[in-house]
């Protein structure tokens, strides 16, 4: 293996699978207090987001991480960087409309759609600034992870 580097290591997929149910249960519990986190310059937070299940119609929540870019959240269809697409995103193509609640302020009613071309690019970028792994970690996937934009709905 000399020249290439080593993969970052992952914990076991059932260990993911447990932490963002954890997650979702500890904010449940705490009513909101525990859970979310706002996003700075050099690191990204934590929001719920909300869908409408394209198949029951049902509201669904999960917990992804974001970025802010002036005034959209960033965030990354990433499926804990395991294969497929999240059910939340195959959702928000569904229905694009949707609701964010960050860790302070009002819910956010936004819209979301995926980046393409320059402005993916661009903040496929930032994403590599806030997380040095994530080329590698994007490369364990067999496809393209869509970079999310949830744009305020007016």
């Amino acid at each position: 293996m000399s020249g290439s580097k080593a993969q970052p290591r992952l914990p076991p997929r059932w260990f993911i699978r447990l932490f963002w149910f954890t997650h979702r249960r500890v904010y449940r519990l705490t009513r909101g207090r525990l859970g979310l986190w706002r996003s700075k310059p050099n690191r990204w937070g934590a929001l719920r987001l909300s869908t409408v299940g394209r198949r029951t119609g049902r509201q669904h929540s999960v917990m992804v991480g974001y970025f802010e870019d002036e005034p959209n959240l960033v965030t990354m269809a990433m499926n804990g960087w395991g294969e497929g697409e999240p059910a939340w995103w195959l959702n928000l193509q569904a229905h694009p409309d949707v609701r964010v609640d960050l860790a302070d302020g009002p819910p956010r009613l936004v819209t979301g759609r995926a980046a393409t071309g320059d402005e993916r690019e661009r903040l496929w970028s930032r994403w590599r600034e806030l997380d040095k792994n994530l080329d590698a970690y994007a490369a364990r996937r067999s496809s393209e992870t869509a970079v999310v934009i949830l744009e305020p709905r007016s």
